[in-house]
């Protein structure tokens, strides 16, 4: 893994942390940052069972996104995924739970921001899945 990659990472992950510190929740509420978000930006979510959080990088007009994903619960038994992808403008990305939860995130014209959008949003302007 490339130096600029593991920076970026640490980056997020104390802007998350941040996030985690200064946002008041009762132990039993979920931290949740949809977006839309810009290059290093998390988003916080849950899909299904399953938390996630993504965060991308603007790379040549491109979206170089990182997706986590781990159980809600605290289980050892599980441990985290991380997907990487690289997203063209107005691309994509489709992440499905086994208890037919789903997600859709798409990078925006020119890389400028991430967002999450909903099925109904992209069938109705003529784009299927």
């Amino acid at each position: 893994m490339n130096q600029p990659r593991i920076q970026c990472f640490g980056f997020v992950a104390a802007v998350v942390l941040n996030i985690l510190a200064t946002t008041p929740i009762r132990a039993d509420e979920l931290v949740e940052h949809l977006g839309p978000v810009g290059p290093h930006e998390p988003i916080v979510t849950s899909v299904g069972t399953k938390r996630m959080m993504a965060f991308y990088e603007a790379n040549g007009g491109s979206c170089a996104l990182d997706v986590i994903v781990w159980e809600r619960a605290d289980s050892a038994a599980s441990s985290p995924a991380r997907f990487r992808i690289s997203l063209k403008p107005k691309q994509m990305f489709h992440l499905d739970a086994v208890d037919n939860a789903s997600i859709t995130l798409q990078c925006s014209k020119d890389a400028q921001t991430l967002a999450i959008v909903a099925p109904r949003d992209f069938i109705a302007a003529g784009v299927s899945e």
